[in-house]
């Protein structure tokens, strides 16, 4: 409670300080997020459509699994669904001319309600052995290959590099002084070089009392994907 006291005190205490007074904040520029994928059922791949370095989209297919057992539960289903439309017409006349009772009726309807129930969950079945991309970005890194039992455990890792993260931590006595909306400079450590404008998004609303710092996050637009993640940088405000 003192040492949140004495924090508290401080900031009410420390004079201004303004954005053209500020140094240059060391920080480490990170992809926007990284995503690993498994499968959330168990099985062997079939086939890998990525490697290493990719591209890929949102929706676009990654991986696929075995899946005959469950692609010939979608072809029955969908028999079952044509055969009872098919008994459904030929009963419709009989319907009109009441030679079958309202209860036969609604028997010839309610399988193939169910018919087609069954055909939306054998789909969903086969599409749980299709890995697709959650996000735009680049495959870094992938351990599974054709053949190969998958399960929960990751196979491939996806990162979202557009936009990406300019991480910083700053000494608390720039509280106040760094205000989320504001715009910075970023200047890549070598060999990459060059000046980037980014954009303050998170400013932490907690100090680390231990170091007496507090951190501020960049969103930093990256269309061409010419920045890689991973390099250290500096900002300027």
């Amino acid at each position: 409670m003192r040492q949140a006291f004495v924090l508290v005190l401080f900031f009410l205490l420390a004079p201004a300080v303004h954005a053209g007074e500020m140094p240059a904040f060391e920080g480490l520029i990170e992809p926007r997020e990284v995503v690993n994928f498994g499968s959330q059922v168990p099985g062997i791949l079939e086939k890998v459509y990525v490697e290493r370095g990719d591209r890929v989209s949102t929706g676009q297919v990654l991986a696929r699994l075995k899946s005959g057992v469950e692609a010939a539960a979608l072809r029955s289903a969908e028999a079952k669904v044509d055969f009872g439309q098919r008994k459904s017409q030929r009963n419709e006349e009989l319907t009109k001319k009441k030679l079958i009772s309202v209860h036969e009726k609604d028997e010839i309807e309610t399988e193939l309600q169910l018919a087609r129930l069954q055909v939306s969950e054998a789909r969903e079945q086969l599409e749980l052995r299709v890995i697709r991309s959650t996000v735009d970005g680049v495959v870094v890194k992938r351990t599974g290959a054709p053949g190969g039992y998958v399960g929960e455990e990751p196979f491939l890792t996806v990162a979202r590099i557009d936009p990406l993260n300019v991480e910083l931590v700053i000494p608390v006595q720039f509280i106040g002084a760094i205000k989320e909306g504001m715009t910075a400079k970023v200047l890549p450590d070598e060999p990459v070089g060059g000046e980037y404008e980014a954009r303050v998004v998170i400013v932490d609303k907690v100090v680390d009392a231990a170091s007496g710092t507090f951190g501020v996050r960049l969103e930093l637009p990256n269309p061409k994907l010419a920045l890689p993640a991973g390099l250290k940088c500096r900002a300027l405000f």
